[in-house]
């Protein structure tokens, strides 16, 4: 598809789209809806084109299930529109050229959607009513849950044992013959195994990338020079239909099956057991599947792998549910596209798409330069999203994402918006490179990169925006907690000069207060109040308040924990920082450094001449840690997490007996890398050491 026809398919999405949020459908004339049926149709038909045949989506999937919706509520209201070519009976679209076409034995159709519980038990009840029962007679009718993968389908034959042949879904009726890249696909067996396997067997599932290996690939990719995946279905399909299987090969693909196809022979007359004996022939299952005893149990169970998506090893838009009675199955048949006996629950999106109409950066409060994405603004989960991370100018430049482009972000659960990558189909060459500012945007000083660090700095001690991101740090509940000091008073009291040094904030008077806009006697007292019981709180509190560069609140509390007051942190020389568990010796020389500048000194005896809590209090010293998984482990924590922060991640390491460091060496046993892992995970590659997805990590501690 040219450029030129990709922007007018957008440019005809987003009209749609915003056609369909201002007015109901019921509210137009019968020719309206007419105009809008062959609209939306041509508009699906096309985006089905690019993700079932080209791999290149345009759209995210949760825009197309929105728009396939609306076309099937049309559908459903005026039965004279629907017609055989609609895309709503469509399951792909044609196979490539360059692949040879293979027509299933029986075609692999799609799935219908549910998007509610009432959804659910709609279907459910009809399932049951079809099936000659009523719902008060239901105890054979159980269900099976499976998640819902978002990969590429594939149907894999085998013969006496052997496998033959391997197809994508195509159409559904025709594929494409992979089979040379699905033989190099390790969690396929090329061999079936254990007795009593049929003379031919179909197996159906799906490819996919796990979360990790997917990871691993974009971090090679950027190694070598090439461009990242934006996401694991992408990486699957690009990687399964590879014309050069060696290719194929160097990506670590996996696959789960999901169903049997035409076979010869007895099978168990329950799915949930089918696949079980698919398992027991060395088929890959996925371990996540389960069984439900009624629709409300079902549905609960769903609803449950929503809540913990992100913690799987795989991506999933759903959860698949089945009629687990094979004869049950064969009685309610299917329609056209899709079986009566199973149906996809989706979970609301995480993914879209939209347009980024600026990069800005931002200063932070140890002076990191962090570029944000200001996008049209997007509902994604329900919550309405105008700026995203880009984390650092490598992320920008390793994912070649440009103002103007069509990009996809994300959100899950209540982690920060971030743009995963660029729609680069949808480029009409309008689109400008971004470069990183050689210069603060604030306060002018020039902008520096540390060696070893991905992240570039604004070093200027005077720069006014690092210094209200460090009031309002020193603020935060995870430091001295005082409440009522955010981001806004934090800009007024700096730009009203009532606060110039963070020692001032506890000089602060109830005069100055309320002469300030927006005070009253009321609201100065309880800042006060606030100041007051901020000059209590733990040692480690403090030091992790300073905003020394480094220095979170895991090893803020490790920090506190080796040293009796803030004057003898002070006094510490490196060896006496480096021997602090957690503490590696970027931590350490970062925190020697900061005591060495003079300001920072004053700052300290400020702080204790005005009653502010320098000591550690009893609790706060080190307790032995328990023996636990990672026991005399050393890991480092490197790049973007998504679930946590790092110093979460830290804090999880330490609690189980492992000891963390700042910096990659060959004492380190393990490298835990989040995207953008810069020079760190180039090091433990070169010395052998072994990277760890944060996937990874959990599934160790677990």
């Amino acid at each position: 598809m040219s450029v030129t026809a990709t922007k007018s398919l957008i440019e005809r999405t987003r009209a749609l789209q915003k056609s369909l949020e201002k007015r109901a459908t019921d509210s137009r004339t019968p020719e309206d809806i007419s105009v809008l049926h062959a609209e939306l149709s041509d508009v699906l038909l096309l985006h089905g084109q690019r993700y079932y045949g080209l791999d290149d989506p345009v759209i995210s999937d949760g825009e197309y299930d929105d728009l396939m919706v609306r076309l099937r509520e049309i559908e459903d209201q005026y039965p004279m529109l629907a017609t055989e070519n609609s895309p709503a009976l469509r399951v792909g679209t044609a196979p490539l050229a360059a692949f040879t076409k293979v027509e299933h034995p029986e075609p692999l159709l799609s799935l219908a959607n549910a998007f509610s519980d009432e959804d659910i038990r709609a279907w459910y009840e009809r399932g049951v009513r079809n099936a000659g029962m009523d719902l008060q007679s239901e105890a054979r009718l159980h269900l099976a849950l499976e998640p819902k993968i978002d990969g590429v389908a594939l149907a894999l034959t085998y013969e006496a044992g052997t496998l033959v042949r391997a197809a994508t879904r195509g159409n559904g009726r025709v594929g494409e013959d992979v089979t040379e890249n699905v033989r190099t696909i390790r969690s396929i067996p090329l061999t079936l195994s254990g007795p009593g396997f049929p003379s031919r067997l179909e197996v159906r599932g799906e490819v996919y990338f796990q979360r990790s290996a997917f990871e691993r690939l974009n971090a090679r990719l950027l190694k070598e020079g090439q461009k990242t995946f934006a996401n694991p279905r992408n990486a699957a399909a690009g990687s399964l239909r590879q014309l050069d299987s060696r290719i194929t090969a160097m990506r670590p693909l996996s696959f789960f099956s999901y169903g049997v196809g035409p076979t010869t022979g007895e099978l168990p007359s329950f799915h949930s057991e089918r696949l079980q004996q698919l398992e027991n022939w060395g088929l890959p299952v996925s371990p996540d599947n389960c069984r439900a005893d009624s629709v409300d149990e079902a549905i609960r169970l769903a609803l449950s792998w929503s809540d913990r998506r992100e913690s799987m090893d795989y991506e999933i838009d759903g959860v698949v549910v089945k009629f687990d009675d094979i004869s049950v199955q064969q009685q309610l048949g299917s329609v056209s596209n899709a079986p009566r006996w199973a149906i996809a629950y989706k979970f609301p999106a995480q993914e879209v798409t939209t347009t980024l109409r600026d990069i800005i950066v931002n200063v932070g409060r140890t002076g990191q330069i962090t570029p944000e994405a200001v996008l049209d603004p997007v509902q994604i989960g329900g919550v309405r999203v105008s700026q995203a991370t880009l984390h650092n100018a490598d992320y920008i430049l390793s994912r070649d994402i440009r103002i103007g482009d069509t990009v996809l972000v994300k959100r899950a659960g209540d982690v920060i918006p971030k743009v995963l990558g660029p729609v680069v189909s949808a480029r009409t060459g309008t689109e400008e490179r971004w470069t990183l500012p050689s210069n603060c945007p604030v306060c002018g000083a020039p902008l520096e990169r540390i060696e070893g660090e991905a992240d570039t700095y604004c070093v200027s001690a005077d720069c006014p925006e690092q210094f209200v991101r460090l009031v309002e740090h020193f603020a935060s509940r995870n430091a001295m907690d005082i409440e009522g000091l955010g981001s806004k008073l934090a800009n007024l009291l700096a730009r009203e000069r009532l606060v110039e040094h963070l020692d001032d904030l506890f000089r602060l008077q109830a005069d100055d207060l309320v002469a300030l806009e927006g005070f009253g006697d009321k609201r100065a007292r309880n800042l006060l109040q606030g100041i007051e019981q901020a000059r209590h709180r733990p040692l480690a509190n403090l030091v992790f308040a300073l905003g020394i560069r480094h220095v979170g609140k895991t090893t803020a509390e490790a920090i506190a924990g080796a040293f009796p007051s803030l004057d003898a942190l002070a006094s510490a020389n490196l060896d006496a920082l480096k021997s602090v568990p957690g503490v590696g010796t970027v931590v350490a020389q970062s925190v020697y450094d900061w005591f060495r500048i003079d300001r920072n000194r004053r700052l300290v005896d400020a702080l204790t001449s005005l009653g502010v809590n320098t000591v550690r209090r009893e609790e706060e010293a080190h307790a032995p840690v328990e023996e636990g998984p990672l026991s005399g482990k050393t890991v480092v924590v490197t790049g973007t997490l998504e679930g946590m922060t790092r110093e979460e991640a830290k804090k999880m390491i330490t609690a189980l007996g492992g000891k963390t460091a700042s910096s990659v060496s060959r004492k380190t046993d393990f490298l835990v890398a989040g995207a953008s892992p810069g020079s760190k995970l180039e090091k433990a590659n070169e010395l052998g050491i072994q990277v760890l997805s944060e996937r990874d990590l959990l599934n160790l501690l677990s």
